[in-house]
């Protein structure tokens, strides 16, 4: 045989998509890893072409799943991003997205049975130590993906898929502000380097020259822009203790502005090289901390709620999303969860097959 059978799930989760494996049926040895997904998705050509990736940084990320040997956990989540040009892979970060397809993907693999109308799945995310309990809708102990929830960025309904974030402050960097500031400032411009489930540089979106209301693609147009705000997100990363990151997609970058569409705060976020066409979920949980902190660059952009938990809607390029964070800040911010509604969708199911002379399985 000239190619290696690989079995897996090809699903929707949240505003994300691509394939979803079993680890046993994948090399363990990461430089091999790399090799197979890099030829699954078919990096190296901005279409993909020879690939399964859809030609986009929210189309060429991979789910890895098994059974967790943690106490708490059910399953197991390891994460890769895949680039759509470079031939890279980067497993330090996480994607929420993808994990809201978790569940249903760790029930139709068996790793899960469903427990009545509804099943919960507790998910540690192994890139980062994250812990994720997601609710699946099993009516009848079927999985089902038919619904009513709708969600910014994805066409039509589908059933909805409660994820609740816990222990994700200082996921990548251990603190959550990495530096030990609010603000620093970096190459004449005010950051808050902020870790909550992302690591992320943030900026006010007029430190650019920009309203922060600008489209994706008037963004990705913006070569300028990216050039500096890369140069500012290089720095930051040394200063966040995560070294030299010109090769890896985090810390991400993000631009604040004030809501103009009934939102608590307009925001637009980077992945890094382009811009995210609606919101990543676990830069929403950032954002929407970095929102919510007194002192950071965030002030002045926003009147912060009172209650607590609080819904923050943050208003990205393709409508909004919400996040309800549950926090404390009568001694600085401190983040005890946040909580997301996303949906994910099945769309194919067999076998995806490399070159033999990459992994011969």
């Amino acid at each position: 045989m000239t190619q290696t059978a690989m079995p897996f799930l090809f699903l929707r989760g949240g505003t994300s998509r691509g394939p979803y494996f079993r680890r046993a049926d994948l090399p363990e040895d990461l430089d091999t890893l790399a090799e197979v997904l890099i030829a699954v998705v078919g990096s190296g050509h901005p279409l993909n072409i020879d690939g399964i990736g859809g030609g986009a940084a929210v189309t060429t990320k991979v789910a890895m799943l098994s059974t967790s040997d943690d106490d708490w956990a059910d399953v197991d989540y390891f994460f890769a991003q895949v680039s759509v040009e470079d031939r890279l892979v980067d497993f330090k970060p996480t994607c929420g997205n993808i994990l809201s397809g978790v569940g249903p993907a760790a029930i139709e693999m068996g790793l899960i049975q469903p427990q009545g109308d509804e099943t919960e799945v507790k998910i540690r995310a192994v890139n980062t130590g994250a812990r994720v309990v997601a609710r699946i809708q099993t009516p009848g102990g079927e999985l089902t993906y038919e619904g009513d929830a709708a969600i910014a960025g994805v066409p039509g309904t589908a059933a909805p898929i409660a994820l609740n974030f816990m222990g994700v402050v200082g996921s990548s960097t251990g603190a959550f502000l990495p530096t030990g500031n609010l603000r620093d400032e970096i190459d004449g411009v005010e950051v808050t380097c902020m870790d909550v489930a992302m690591p992320i540089v943030i900026a006010r979106a007029t430190e650019f020259g920009l309203t922060g209301y600008e489209s994706a693609a008037e963004l990705d147009a913006n070569t300028d822009f990216f050039a500096r705000f890369e140069a500012i997100r290089i720095e930051a990363g040394k200063r966040m203790g995560m070294g030299d990151v010109t090769k890896s997609v985090t810390p991400k970058f993000g631009i604040l502005a004030p809501a103009r569409d009934g939102g608590t705060i307009a925001t637009r976020y980077f992945m890094p090289w382009n811009t995210h066409p609606s919101m990543a979920v676990t830069g929403s949980q950032c954002l929407a901390s970095c929102a919510l902190t007194p002192g950071t660059v965030a002030d002045g952009l926003l009147n912060r709620p009172n209650e607590c938990p609080a819904n923050v809607v943050l208003e990205h390029p393709s409508g909004t999303i919400e996040v309800l964070v549950d926090y404390d800040n009568r001694d600085g911010f401190e983040l005890k969860s946040a909580g997301l509604l996303r949906t994910a969708r099945k769309l194919a199911e067999g076998h995806v097959f490399i070159p033999s002379r990459i992994w011969k399985g």
